[in-house]
């Protein structure tokens, strides 16, 4: 059975925690294809409330292989934290595999990263200040460290050596005092017989699983609008949060791939810096913010809420071969009197139907939309279509034909059960 591909449409946080969940029920392998502890997923289930940032979502699904894929940056540290309170909660972790071809997100990653960020003044992108832009950057100029070096304590021993050598004349230039390699070292001995059980040739069992025709289910991180080619560059991500990605992450080919998902809120938001067209800056953002406790849960900043945009959606739907979506947090609508979809881009005069590569041409845009009413009504406690108000089906509708494919599965809570699944759902 090919993989199924779970990705998010906008800019992160759109719920991709709870529907992997979900469709982790039925997976052999669930893996974590990209990005690092920059980005965060939330799940509710009967053991608690967790806030994951490196650990796939399938590890609560005792049949499933959770794997840390290659194209992820692990903290090491950061790592461990989340594996100590699974097991504190009751979570046994044998089944969970990293990729000792992923990269380690070192100690000086954070620091350059922090100092960067600090000297863009302005123009900060608005990173979580984790690394992950460094650790990245580092990989690309082959200069990165490996999970796989972790178990060559000689080879480390020298790499590290001159790798501190060299990042401390990079810290030197913004005043910063140096990095210790001796102590680097120590704790990344410490972090090697740690790791040491699960670290695994991932690529090879996504592969021997699907020989096997078993379930694969690829979890990515972030959203394609932060992707470093097809998002809004520079206010992206390092990594490449796509289907394309998330194969090139997983250790994958393209043709193997039976789905991709992606999720969408039924509203937007975003973190940090960046374009955003249909950002609301008055009570009706601060209303969707406060009601939807829209914080981060990696670094607690509020996100900025807006409208749906379905130009950028409709954007993401097409370049990753979308058929069906998930559609969260649709509860947090209820109490608004009317909503509005983002249906075009205007420009000087001129209608633009996908978003502008240039980063000086997002401010001239202004959003076109159409309105709806609202429904005015609790829907938490729907699980079809035809319990829901027909203004909250028409909105659903709305979003459909602008996106282009279909709405699959619709979350109207916060806990697993809480979730309409349209015609089966993407479980059938």
């Amino acid at each position: 059975m090919p993989a199924r591909l779970v990705i998010g449409g906008q800019w992160g946080d759109e719920g991709k925690g709870k529907i992997v969940d979900a469709l982790a029920e039925q997976a052999a392998v669930v893996v974590r294809a990209t990005g690092g502890n920059n980005a965060g997923h939330t799940i509710l289930n009967p053991l608690g409330k967790f806030k994951m940032h490196l650990v796939p979502a399938g590890v609560f699904h005792p049949q499933a292989t959770s794997i840390i894929g290659n194209g992820v940056v692990i903290d090491p540290k950061g790592l461990l934290d989340e594996l100590a309170i699974l097991k504190r909660a009751g979570v046994d972790t044998p089944r969970l595999r990293i990729s000792d071809r992923a990269h380690l997100v070192m100690p000086w990653h954070p620091l350059i990263d922090k100092l960067e960020e600090q000297q863009r003044g302005g123009s900060a992108i608005g990173t979580t200040g984790r690394g992950i832009g460094p650790a990245y950057a580092d990989r690309a100029s082959r200069t990165g460290v490996r999970v796989a070096d972790l178990r060559d304590e000689a080879f480390l021993t020298a790499k590290v050596n001159d790798l501190v050598e060299r990042k401390n004349k990079i810290l030197s230039l913004y005043d910063a005092p140096p990095l210790d390699a001796r102590q680097i070292l120590e704790e990344c001995f410490s972090f090697a017989e740690q790791l040491e059980q699960y670290i695994a040739p991932t690529e090879m069992l996504v592969q021997d699983a699907l020989d096997r025709g078993e379930e694969v289910l690829v979890e990515g991180a972030q959203a394609a609008l932060l992707d470093l080619d097809f998002g809004t560059y520079p206010y992206v991500t390092s990594s490449f949060p796509t289907a394309a990605g998330s194969c090139a992450g997983a250790g994958i080919a393209p043709t193997q791939v039976r789905e991709t998902l992606a999720v969408f809120k039924a509203y937007s938001t975003r973190v940090g810096g960046g374009p955003f067209p249909t950002e609301l800056a008055d009570a009706t953002g601060d209303h969707i913010r406060e009601r939807g406790q829209e914080y981060g849960t990696t670094t607690g900043r509020p996100r900025r809420c807006g409208w749906f945009d379905a130009v950028a959606g409709r954007y993401v739907v097409r370049l990753n071969d979308v058929e069906r979506i998930a559609l969260t947090r649709f509860d947090i609508l209820d109490t608004l009197p009317e909503l509005r979809i983002c249906v075009g881009y205007e420009a000087n005069g001129t209608k633009i139907d996908h978003p502008p590569a240039g980063e000086g041409q997002w401010s001239g845009i202004t959003p076109i939309y159409e309105t709806l009413p609202g429904w005015q009504s609790d829907t938490s406690a729907a699980r079809s279509l035809d319990e829901l108000p027909a203004a909250a089906r028409r909105y659903i509708e709305r979003i459909e034909g602008s996106l282009g494919a279909r709405v699959a599965l619709i979350g109207v809570g916060p806990s697993r059960e809480q979730m309409i699944r349209v015609d089966g759902g993407v479980l059938v």
